[in-house]
This record gives structure tokens, C-alpha cells and sequence, in this order.
């Protein structure tokens, strides 16, 4: 069975391997104007150097569509994806961030298999700034959108902004938190969902719970916040309301179950229908995971390593499984399983 791959080309990734970043010019095209480029080549199969032993290796090349994500018209610092895509309704959405601060931009993108068109939602800078959403003196735009983008039951995607360097989120550049974005695919609208829900806070880990409508959220603190340690913070997207905020929440990301509602990171659970949290010591710092498979397992990695692991959902124990390296990259940061729960993929080296 022969796959198909859609691989979104971020700018600097190819002045470092082909051009040189004194060479690369703005915005990035693919030759002859194309929009997109498919190829299919044994040379995909080729063992690269170092590959670990005993990896075996498919023997049906894929079929890969490269595009560039448009409107890379500088050379930020760099353009970047550093949150989790999905896919809903035949659709992949994702985002890049230019990582400049105090006021950088992230953006959030439609790729269509079918058509194979990438088109931009929003541009949450231009939003900001033209939705007068940005008090008085806040010399502060989100850099990157660091969480999951994932779509609610009521068809509006979810995420949440991050700051593109932690020296300007501070009193002297007026940084007050960041914030919960939903836009509609369809539409093309953009709304906020909450504003500063940590307050002096910004928002590296989100999962959402899109029967539920809970918009998970894990934060980290602005150089004069109050609170100075990670925070969990459970926001109720149809009361529009923060049900709970604590202390050492996830920094990356957390197990959720779709069966039951429950969040689990760091040795703790939350259960939304008591709105409480207790301790689940199986639990591992989570940096990445997969949804709930139909067996009730969830799988994941943690910190930098390969080594995956299997969660229970209904016993709450954790399983070792071994590693998942194939050669010196072990750092996982995006972790999905097929619909049957058979197969993971992922894509280890993070960060190069």
C-alpha cells in the first residue's frame, strides 16, 4: 500500500541544508512558481547513516506533496512549527511562528489533501493589533502557537499564543498574559476565547476535550507574574469561565481521555466531574502522546527520550515498551496513533 506525506517546508530549514541563510530569499518558492511539489523515489527507502540495527525500513516508497507555507516574507528568527497539527474533517491544520519578540506573530493554516492548497486562517499579530485587543502600553505579540490546534464539537478550532522570547514578557514591555484563540475554518473568523487567563502568564501546553468543551492549559511564568511556577489552569469554553488554576502544571503536555474526562500529568489526575485533582503516582512528565486509543491506551514519551510508554486508562498503570530511536535523534514532541491503535508515528528530533 503506498502512502501519501504532506511535508509543509519552513524557510530556514532549507537555507541551513541547501542554500545558506545568507542566500535564501524572501518569501521562499518552489521552481517554476509551483505552490506545490510531489515526488515518489526509491531514494526515500535509503538507509541514512547511523541507522540503529534492526530497523526495517518500508519497501514501498510514499508519495510526498513539499510546499512551502506562504507568507514567509522576512526571515524571522526563525519561521518555525512548534505546535501539534490535526486533522478534522480531511483537513490538517497547523501553525508557524516568526519567534520574534517582544511582538512576533503566529499563524494558523489549512492544508487541503484533496486540492492539495495550503491557505492561511489568520495572522494572530494583524488580529491583535486590528481588533484593538492590545491594552495600553502592551509591547506584546505572540511569537509561536506551542499547543496542540485542535477542532471543538462545534467546529471552531482552539489554541492559545506563546511568546517568542522570555526576556520581554515583563512589566517593562507591558506583557499582561496571553490568550485563548478560536477560529472558524469556514468562515475564516478569529474570535478570542479568554484573555490573560493566568494573569503575566503564556500558554506552551493546550489540549483540548472537544465533546466535553474543556480547554486544557499549561502555562509559564512572565519574569514579574506572581506566581512564578507552572500552572494548570481548566477553562469551561461554553460558560467561558476558568473552572480551576494550580500549581506545577504540565509543562509540554498530559494525558487526556476522551472516555472518561480525565487529564492525568505528573503523577496527578483531574476529574472534571468532581472538579478535582488527585494523585495518580503511574503518571510520567509527559513531553509527548497520543490520543485514547479504541483499547483504552494511551502512548507517550517523556523529556527527550525515545522510550515509549503505554497508559492504561482504566487500570492507571504504565507500561515501559522500549525504544523507539531509529538513529541518534531521540527527541519526540508530536506522537499519533492510526485509528485501529496498532501503529504509532512520529518523527523523533525535535529541535535538530
Amino acid at each position: 500500500m503506498r502512502c501519501r506525506v504532506t511535508a509543509g517546508l519552513i524557510a530556514i530549514g532549507v537555507a541551513l541544508v541547501v542554500q545558506g541563510w545568507a542566500q535564501l530569499s524572501y518569501p521562499p518558492a518552489l521552481p517554476g512558481g509551483k505552490t506545490v511539489v510531489t515526488d515518489t523515489t526509491e531514494a526515500f527507502l535509503r538507509p541514512p547513516p547511523g541507522l540503529r540495527p534492526g530497523v526495517r525500513i518500508a519497501r514501498t516508497p510514499p508519495t510526498v506533496d513539499f510546499a512551502f507555507y506562504p507568507g514567509q516574507e522576512y526571515p524571522g528568527q526563525p519561521w518555525s512549527v512548534w505546535g501539534d497539527g490535526s486533522v478534522a474533517r480531511g483537513k490538517y491544520y497547523s501553525a508557524i511562528g516568526d519567534h520574534l519578540s517582544p511582538k512576533g506573530t503566529a499563524r494558523v493554516f489549512e492544508y487541503d489533501p484533496e486540492r492539495r492548497t495550503l491557505r492561511m486562517l489568520v495572522d494572530l499579530r494583524s488580529f491583535l493589533e486590528r481588533s484593538g485587543a492590545l491594552a495600553d502600553g502592551m509591547n506584546y505579540t505572540p511569537g509561536k502557537i506551542h499547543c496542540r490546534i485542535e477542532m471543538g464539537s462545534d467546529g471552531w478550532l482552539y489554541y492559545a499564543g506563546h511568546r517568542g522570547s522570555p526576556r520581554t514578557t515583563n512589566d517593562a514591555h507591558g506583557f499582561r498574559g496571553d490568550w485563548i484563540f478560536r477560529t472558524h475554518p469556514v468562515t475564516g473568523k478569529t474570535e478570542i476565547v479568554a484573555t490573560h487567563p493566568v494573569p503575566k502568564h503564556v500558554i506552551p501546553m493546550g489540549m483540548l476535550d472537544p465533546e466535553r468543551m474543556l480547554f486544557y492549559g499549561g502555562t509559564a511564568p512572565g519574569s514579574d507574574a506572581e506566581k512564578q511556577s507552572e500552572q494548570l489552569f481548566v477553562y469551561d469554553l461554553r460558560a467561558r469561565k476558568v473552572l480551576l488554576t494550580a500549581d506545577d502544571g504540565p509543562k509540554r503536555y498530559a494525558i487526556l481521555s476522551r472516555s472518561t474526562g480525565r487529564f492525568y500529568w505528573n503523577g496527578r489526575c483531574y476529574d472534571p466531574p468532581t472538579g478535582t485533582i488527585r494523585p495518580c503516582p503511574a503518571v510520567p512528565e509527559v513531553r509527548s502522546a497520543t490520543a485514547e486509543t479504541p483499547q483504552g491506551i494511551v502512548y507517550g514519551t517523556t523529556d527527550r527520550s525515545a522510550e515509549i510508554w503505554a497508559f492504561d486508562l482504566r487500570t492507571e498503570r504504565l507500561t515501559r515498551l522500549g525504544n523507539a530511536a531509529v538513529g541518534s535523534q531521540e527527541y519526540i514532541t508530536s506522537l499519533d496513533a492510526d485509528p485501529t491503535g496498532r501503529y504509532l508515528y512520529f518523527v523523533a528530533g525535535a529541535h535538530g
